[in-house]
């Protein structure tokens, strides 16, 4: 039997399909560069994970910019609120808060905002905000005006970011940050020095003391419900409910017909205040410490002296002071330091642990932390 061919040479036909076979493996051969080339973009999705947490960036803004207008309006109402000094203010007060509510009820309505009864211990919360945030911090300052000047009293209110910055993360179910503490410490020393130092008396430190504890009530209560009821709810409840308080006290302390004795100029400052100063100043403020938070929100109150001292020059006042403008640049420097230092800390929070978080949403408080208290 004759043994194989191995070495025998290959027919043409053969030789010439030989190299149209070849390129059939370089096919599997290019698919591996293709698949290789693919891995890139799969481990390049990682990447893109860790850059969502860039995106609250635009509430964050938001905040800043409703914190900063609220704080425009009050610090511009100095002059307007020093009108009523000589009215009945507790009937004044009243009509003001009242007229207030009417407002926020028809522009929630247009704006469609839903709005919905407190329940439970929601009340407590709500007319916590109403009796210290409203009645007896109006009441403290025109109590404390009699003993201390205005600028001591000013320099109560610019305490209140540092108040903010500890007890604020603690009821929104976070730590204080050191960074936030020391810009608000900073913030309050620049408002300090554009509000400047008075003379006061004991009784005008304690009215001082009523003044601050009552600014940060008007914040760190509104927390446990900003959840449920919005900046918008939040401010329809506490306005009605302050009025209330300012009528009862008003009809036994002022008599029920003194509202005909309010002047004209009473009117036009009653009107301002309802609209300004309550009714947008409070839903831009509720709506920044939303989406800010209590620490970060609670920085720009030092806006409220600048804006103060602004105003006064617009209405004819003298330039300010050498000191002013230093308080004014150390405020700018405690902003800009609290606020960077937290947009890198909220960047750099996980975007999983965002998702998991039922506080967040586009950057937005809208649930309580488990460990506050729920109705």
């Amino acid at each position: 039997m004759p043994a194989p061919d191995v070495l025998a040479p290959t027919p043409p036909e053969a030789a010439t399909a030989a190299p149209r076979a070849a390129p059939a493996p370089s096919r599997a051969a290019t698919a591996a560069p293709r698949a290789a080339t693919a891995t890139p973009r799969a481990a390049a999705a990682p990447r893109a994970a860790t850059a969502a947490p860039a995106a609250p960036k635009r509430p964050a803004l938001a905040g800043v910019a409703t914190g900063t207008g609220a704080m425009i309006c009050v610090g511009g109402s100095v002059a307007v609120s020093g009108v009523l000094a000589h009215a009945p203010m507790f009937t004044a007060e009243a009509l003001r808060y009242a007229a207030a509510c009417v407002i926020l009820l028809v522009l929630a309505r247009l704006a469609g905002r839903r709005l919905v009864l407190p329940r439970g211990i929601e009340w407590l919360w709500l007319a916590g905000i109403a009796a210290t945030g409203l009645v007896l911090f109006n009441v403290a300052l025109v109590a404390g005006s009699r003993h201390a000047e205005p600028a001591v009293l000013g320099v109560a209110v610019a305490c209140v970011p540092a108040v903010l910055a500890v007890i604020g993360p603690l009821l929104e179910g976070s730590r204080p940050r050191t960074a936030g503490v020391t810009a608000a410490l900073v913030v309050t020393c620049g408002a300090a020095l554009v509000q400047g130092l008075g003379r006061t008396d004991g009784l005008g430190v304690a009215w001082a003391a009523v003044v601050f504890a009552c600014e940060a009530a008007f914040t760190l209560l509104a927390i446990p419900v900003l959840g449920r009821h919005g900046p918008w709810g939040v401010s329809v409840h506490t306005t009605w409910i302050a009025a209330v308080i300012f009528a009862v006290i008003g009809l036994v302390h002022e008599g029920p017909g003194v509202a005909a004795r309010l002047s004209t100029r009473d009117w036009l400052a009653v009107v301002y205040l309802a609209v300004a100063v309550t009714a947008v100043a409070f839903v831009m403020w509720y709506s920044s410490v939303g989406r800010l938070g209590a620490s970060r929100a609670g920085l720009l109150t030092g806006v409220a002296p600048v804006a103060a001292a602004a105003a006064g020059v617009l209405l004819g006042g003298p330039a300010p002071r050498p000191l002013v403008w230093a308080g004014i640049a150390v405020v700018a420097a405690g902003l800009t330091l609290g606020l960077r230092t937290a947009n890198h800390s909220h960047a750099g929070t996980s975007h999983h642990t965002r998702a998991a978080d039922p506080t967040y949403e586009s950057g937005t408080l809208t649930a309580l932390p488990s460990r506050l208290p729920q109705p």
